[in-house]
């Protein structure tokens, strides 16, 4: 049986459940207004931000890494110590690479105890530099010695004036050039001995080609035939050398001298002759006169005609005081035939001269071809026993060996002087690392003391710092070389910088981008850690009016245009025009003022 108490809190349990029950079905039950008021969405509100006046600047954004520049693998060229071509089957670094500065002429490591040199020079050392070589090696070589303080002359030839600089650059670094070992010396010495042998066994079947007995009779032909040949040659110069007469036979000069005694004998008689007819032409002759009377004479002259003869007078004289008288002419005609008779002797005595002389011409020519004929035999008797000659010794079993000796002393010689070219001292291939630039850092070591040098030894770098870092294709459009830039370190430092480099593309398509610091103080302990670099492409020359990009809206004409808040709730429209945007706003130009608000929700 129920209490009243026990009563009266079931109907309160009951009461509250109906009235529950009714709250919730009331609750989900509306009107169709009162569905239609809940989905209409709330009234927009304007969003507006104020115009600004500031200075501008667009930057890119560049993540990278702070490290030093420059950075280049060091290998070795070839090996370190040993003969060029040769040296040991391994070589181990026996002094690793060591961190630190390294300047010209530094020991970069040891290899096999011998040491590897630093020196500057473009052309990278690929071969071993040895006695005679020439190149563009050999000269940056010779200028690094001389910047090292050695004499040598830059003549691009490893002579001895560059070995003997090379000796003393090794000598002042504690170290000895490389001198050929004892092997290569044992090897030189053999080469030495075959050419001397081979020398040795041509002699001794040349010897026993020469006094073989079926080639002796043949040598004495030949030497006999080039003895004639001399004689007719000698003869034949002199009869060319002597006088036309000189040279005649005997009897020829004795024809010829008699004809030219004859022409002078007629010459004498000829001018004997022609003098008498002119003395007997200019001598008249006189005739004996009367004795003279007194008085003059009563008829005429009975006598011969009185006319004087010029010329001297030969004849009896008048005597004194009286008259001479001239005789009839006298006669010359004996004279004259007496000179004719000469001028033909003498014509006769030139004609037989001519005929003796050219007669002797013609003996001298003769006698000249005939010399001439026999050096021509005698030079065909000389080619003829050469032939034979050469011939006996090329059918002579002896001639194949001589020909092998010679073949032997060729081949020993070629070896010996092939061998000796690059014999004495030498710069083997491996001793020396070449670099574009000194002095450089060496960054990193590649190989610990007693590993193999077969790889990369290690890593230099410029004193000088950089940050490598890369942008997407889109924005590296946007980034050159030579733009400003700031370089941002996680412990707030901000140090600036210049794009130096923005080149290819990566593996994910980035572009890589260069950034060097204007200077390195205090990075030094920040090497290795990442940075954040702003590229400046772009700034204002000084404040403009900005607003945000997304409150310019570009019409249906394409013009831009802001809406301007003119009361709560109202917008006005206005043209600007656009400049330069950065981290989401952009300089625009137009009806505006500072503290403005334009909206940046509207459509």
């Amino acid at each position: 049986m129920r209490t009243p108490r026990g009563k009266l809190l079931l109907v309160l349990v009951v009461v509250l459940a109906v009235a529950g029950t009714g709250w919730g079905v009331g609750a989900r039950l509306r009107s169709p207004a009162d569905e239609a008021a809940a989905r209409r969405p709330p009234v927009p509100s304007l969003v507006t931000v104020e115009v600004e006046r500031r200075r501008l600047v667009a930057t890119v954004v560049v993540s990278g890494t702070l490290e030093y520049g420059s950075p280049r693998a060091v290998s070795l060229a070839g090996v370190v110590g040993g003969m060029v071509g040769g040296g040991e089957a391994v070589q181990r670094a026996t002094r690793a690479p060591r961190r630190g500065k390294l300047v010209e002429g530094a020991v970069l490591m040891e290899v096999n105890g011998r040491p590897v040199f630093v020196f500057a020079g473009r052309v990278p050392m690929h071969r071993g530099i040895v006695p005679g070589a020439e190149g563009d090696d050999v000269r940056q070589l010779q200028k690094a010695l001389r910047r090292l303080g050695h004499r040598v002359p830059v003549t691009g030839v490893f002579d001895q004036a560059t070995v003997a600089a090379v000796s003393r650059f090794y000598a002042r670094r504690g170290y000895e050039a490389q001198q050929p070992t004892l092997e290569l010396r044992q090897r030189r010495d053999e080469l030495a001995r075959s050419v001397r042998t081979a020398r040795e066994v041509l002699a001794t079947e040349s010897k026993a080609l020469d006094q073989g007995m079926d080639v002796l009779p043949l040598k004495l032909r030949v030497t006999g035939a080039r003895r004639d040949l001399k004689e007719a040659e000698q003869a034949l110069r002199s009869a060319r050398a002597q006088d036309r007469t000189a040279g005649d036979a005997a009897g020829d000069a004795a024809g010829v001298e008699a004809a030219e005694s004859a022409v002078r004998a007629a010459e004498e008689r000829l001018l004997a002759a022609e003098q008498e007819l002119a003395q007997a032409r200019a001598t008249p002759t006189t005739a004996p006169t009367a004795a003279p009377t007194t008085g003059p004479s009563t008829g005429p002259s009975t006598g011969p005609s009185t006319a004087p003869t010029t010329g001297p007078t030969t004849g009896p004289t008048a005597a004194p005081g009286s008259a001479p008288t001239v005789g009839p002419p006298a006669d010359t005609r004996l004279l004259e035939l007496r000179v004719a008779n000469a001028r033909a002797d003498l014509a006769t005595a030139r004609s037989a001269l001519e005929r003796a002389r050219a007669e002797a011409g013609a003996a001298r020519a003769k006698r000249l071809a005939g010399l001439e004929k026999a050096v021509r035999a005698a030079r065909e008797a000389v080619a003829v026993a050469e032939q034979a000659l050469r011939q006996a010794r090329q059918l002579s079993p002896a001639r194949l060996k001589v020909a092998n000796a010679r073949s032997d002393l060729a081949a020993a010689r070629a070896l010996l002087a092939e061998f000796s070219r690059t014999y004495g001292t030498t710069v083997p291939p491996g001793e020396i690392v070449f670099l574009p630039r000194l002095p450089v850092r060496l960054h990193k070591p590649a190989v610990k003391a007693g590993e193999p040098v077969d790889k990369a030894v290690a890593t230099v770098t410029g004193a000088g710092f950089v940050v490598s870092g890369s942008v997407d294709a889109a924005e590296a459009e946007r980034v050159q070389a030579g733009l400003a830039a700031s370089i941002e370190t996680d412990s707030g430092t901000t140090v600036p910088g210049t794009v130096t480099a923005v080149a290819g593309r990566d593996a994910k398509g980035a572009v890589p981008v260069t950034v060097t610091p204007a200077s390195a103080k205090g990075l030094r302990a920040l090497a290795g850690q990442p940075v954040t670099v702003r590229v400046t492409i772009g700034a204002t020359g000084g404040e403009v009016l900005v607003v945000p990009v997304a409150a310019v809206v570009t019409a249906a004409d394409g013009r831009a245009r802001v809406q301007v808040e003119t009361a709560p709730g109202r917008t006005e429209e206005v043209q600007v025009r656009t400049g330069l945007s950065a981290d989401g706003a952009v300089e625009v130009t137009g009806d505006l003022r500072p503290g403005e608000r334009v909206a940046v929700n509207s459509g």
